[in-house]
């Protein structure tokens, strides 16, 4: 089974999990969506592993008896029919399954083509709540009528997703407006999905068998309960606009303060294009785009130390004056300067070639468990695919290749011993998400540039001059100190 298969057994398989203990441990929530959650997500998962198990059993028995051709058919067939039924079931269901299926959308080019197509509608196109029931919903948490707080309001969304949708507006005052809702009940909903540790600490020592999961699972639980929000949001977003302001080629829209609160979040409108409209575009823009995602993820982790943890492109936009519009920041990590100082020593062990040090900075930083039984050159050579970008100062092509080869590396423990040592302390919880969301992007756009030279002019410790004409950008934006970057 390729990597993305094992990833998507684990999600669903887990999920089934935690809804398993939810039939047994009763409600969370009397609203909504929790009641789906209480009557009806917690045999969706079960049907559907059941539903798919018989359909593959009954399609692999019809196989052997067919001819190649019709073998063919058979396989295309129930490749259909996973799709279809995995797509409905997260659909409608919301809440942190329909994430987990988001996230998995993007993961592996090795994903049959009908799941990686039909999961890819998860991203921004879920199915919405009713119109109607959206605007009662944004009316009644702004406290007062929408036509006092609107000149006009789309009841049709212009984007939906796991935990709410967004709709197109203009403030009494004249301002284009981007109104994201959350789902009513949504909090409970999520709730049922992780209210138990021990089913989420399983699910995750599947897939890291060397991880000790207690921590993460806490560190993970915290970082969704903040997604849910918006206030939590809104404090975000204001430290990356604030900081990025003026920035040439990077925009993060601002919050409408006065039109915002715990479950409704307004910010400046983006007028442009969806991210994958990227993909029809000549490879110099995809290039150009390759090297912003880059630049905005780690200059955001090496000089603010913050991370913005979800990066695919359902949270991206090209805005028609060529900028990248980054809007969602639901789910942001805050790290502590001696947390990025702990990253700053793996890069330079590992750039430095010293395996030695490498290693005892792999286990000073818990990514690697003590005494693992393999050589100091071959946890050296385990870990540096994950550098492989930054190692030589020359230009790289980010290929598919190389984002699957790193969830392979992240995912199968049987062929990867070194895994079964490795363990993802709390403070990299969600870096991995680098490797899983931010690489598997720039893969499929085959981004080229020199990534060390980029990085060089990230890192605190290099501080070297612009290497790219997007980099003298940056350098003219910071020098001019318009921005929190040039204080």
């Amino acid at each position: 089974m390729r990597s993305s298969g094992r990833l998507l057994l684990l999600v669903f398989v887990g999920g089934a999990m935690v809804v398993w203990r939810r039939v047994r441990s009763g409600p969370v929530q009397d609203s909504p969506i929790a009641h789906v959650s209480r009557l009806q997500r917690t045999t969706a998962m079960a049907w559907l592993a059941a539903c798919r198990a018989t359909d593959r059993t009954w399609t692999k028995t019809r196989q052997r008896l067919a001819s190649d051709e019709t073998r063919r058919r058979l396989q295309a067939d129930l490749e259909r029919r996973d799709a279809e039924d995995v797509v409905a079931a997260l659909g409608n269901m919301k809440g942190a399954m329909m994430k987990l299926g988001q996230m998995a959308s993007y993961l592996d080019d090795g994903m049959p083509k009908p799941m990686r197509e039909a999961l890819a509608g998860l991203r921004s196109d879920a199915p919405p709540m009713p119109g109607d029931l959206a605007l009662s919903e944004i009316e009644r948490s702004l406290g007062a009528p929408l036509h006092e707080l609107f000149r006009e309001i789309d009841s049709e969304p212009m984007a939906s997703a796991s935990i709410g949708q967004v709709h197109r507006a203009v403030t009494a005052d004249g301002r284009k407006v981007a109104v994201k809702v959350q789902y009513p009940g949504i909090a409970g909903a999520i709730a049922a999905d992780l209210d138990n540790s021990e089913a989420l600490a399983m699910m995750l020592s599947m897939v890291f068998p060397g991880l000790d999961p207690n921590e993460l699972v806490a560190e993970l639980r915290a970082r969704i309960s903040e997604e849910l929000d918006y206030l939590n949001e809104a404090s975000n977003v204001r430290v990356f606009a604030d900081y990025y302001r003026g920035h040439p080629h990077i925009w993060i829209p601002d919050v409408i303060e006065e039109l915002s609160t715990g479950d409704v979040l307004t910010t400046e409108l983006v007028e442009g294009s969806r991210f994958e409209e990227i993909y029809e575009r000549s490879q110099q823009e995809r290039d150009r785009v390759g090297e912003i995602l880059y630049r905005f993820v780690f200059r955001s982790l090496n000089r603010q130390h913050v991370f913005n943890a979800d990066p695919h492109p359902g949270n991206y936009l090209l805005a028609d004056d060529g900028r990248v519009a980054f809007i969602d920041f639901g789910l942001v990590k805050h790290f502590q300067e001696d947390e990025v100082e702990q990253f700053t020593r793996l890069i330079r062990a590992m750039l430095d070639r010293d395996a030695i040090k490498f290693r005892r900075t792999a286990e000073e930083a818990k990514v690697l468990r003590p005494g693992a039984p393999f050589s100091d050159e071959e946890i050296f050579d385990w870990f540096a695919a994950y550098y492989e970008l930054i190692l030589e100062n020359e230009p790289l092509t980010v290929t598919p290749e190389y984002s699957a080869r790193l969830l392979f590396k992240m995912f199968d423990a049987r062929t990867n011993a070194i895994l079964k040592h490795a363990n993802v302390p709390p403070t990299f919880a969600l870096i991995q998400r680098i490797n899983l969301g931010l690489f598997s992007l720039m893969g499929k756009l085959e981004a080229t540039a020199n990534w060390r030279a980029i990085s060089e002019e990230l890192w605190v410790w290099t501080d070297a001059g612009p290497s790219t004409p997007i980099g003298e950008d940056e350098a003219a934006w910071v020098a001019s100190g318009v921005s929190g970057a040039g204080r």
